[in-house]
């Protein structure tokens, strides 16, 4: 996790060195606290302040966006008493990175969303424990709400969820919330896993604006949302290729390759081409290298357009019901 500190006394300093290096971070002072935020808001995926909660209010107000987008945001007081989560508690991890200093230097978390000052399921953090993309921040509320006054909140998932439904939960056929990779038009809140490894072939020279209109139209015709991509493969000889390495930066995916030997030895009926298995050693290079990369299954196959192919297999996916600070 990506997290910066800031401080402003000595005393402030020394809780801020100790806090970075047993969480990762990187503490920081004597640089002007507006333009610190301003630098790390978007960057970083916390940020913790270690003085006055006013700072760190009048700091990041200006850059708030949306729960989905911000980063956790926590202050802790210089004496090291409490540690105070202010912003994206659940998805962005704010309430459990409060809580993990406080194992750190003594502090007390002071919790304040609603769910855990109930004890109640916490769909966003739920979501976020899970590796799910969670599409509709604006629907998180309707959920909660529903919960927090003691209705059931119905869940359908494509994937088996192991344990025991938390209170107020319950697995239905048409939920409030559902999780998948395909497409729903319905107003449910939609979570998605993170699963899929999309195979990429494409021509010399291709340039990223091509694999994004691709990748577009891939997804639309076999309705599944981009988010649940996590990764993308090719093989070796497009280690390097510039527009491809873009495309996979942009969307913050690895990218693996694989040399053609070991795509031809991958089990499975795959759309080869003898045409490519003559340029590059082996018949398919998109559908082969997703099913390599994910040790999964195809799920859909070659889609060609642009001197571009892609194909997606996923992963096994195996959620539980945990979500609470273990």
């Amino acid at each position: 996790m990506n997290i910066r500190l800031i401080s402003f006394t000595d005393r402030g300093e020394a809780l801020a060195k100790l806090l970075a290096e047993a969480l990762g971070g990187t503490a920081d002072r004597g640089i002007k606290v507006s333009e610190w935020t301003e630098r790390y808001f978007g960057e970083a995926e916390a940020l913790i302040f270690v003085g006055a909660a006013g700072i760190a209010v009048r700091s990041v107000a200006p850059h708030l966006k949306n729960k989905a987008l911000d980063p956790a945001v926590v202050v802790v007081d210089e004496g090291g008493r409490f540690a105070i989560p202010i912003l994206s508690g659940h998805l962005g991890g704010a309430n459990d990175l409060a809580r993990r200093i406080g194992e750190i230097c003594g502090s007390l978390p002071v919790i304040t969303t609603a769910t855990d000052v109930s004890g109640k399921f916490a769909v966003d953090e739920w979501a976020r424990r899970q590796n799910f993309a969670l599409l509709e921040p604006e629907r998180i509320l309707p959920v909660s709400a529903r919960i927090l006054k003691g209705e059931t909140v119905t869940v359908t998932s494509d994937f088996p969820i192991s344990g025991a439904c938390p209170s107020g939960v319950r697995l239905a056929e048409d939920g409030f919330v559902k999780v998948g990779i395909c497409r729903d038009e319905s107003s449910a809140l939609h979570l998605v896993p993170g699963i899929g490894v999309l195979g990429v072939g494409c021509k010399r020279g291709t340039t990223r604006e091509t694999l994004e209109a691709v990748f577009e139209e891939f997804c639309i015709q076999n309705r599944f949302y981009p988010e649940c991509v996590a990764e993308a493969a090719s093989i070796d000889v497009k280690a390097d290729e510039p527009g491809l390495l873009e495309f996979c930066k942009a969307h913050g995916w690895n990218f693996t390759t694989f040399p053609a030997e070991a795509l031809a030895e991958v089990p499975g009926e795959f759309s080869d081409s003898a045409f490519v298995e003559k340029t590059v050693g082996v018949g398919c290079v998109c559908e082969r290298a997703a099913v390599l990369g994910s040790r999964g299954g195809l799920i859909f196959r070659k889609y060609a357009k642009c001197g571009v192919t892609m194909a997606l297999a996923v992963r096994s996916c195996e959620p539980d019901w945990r979500w609470q600070y273990e």
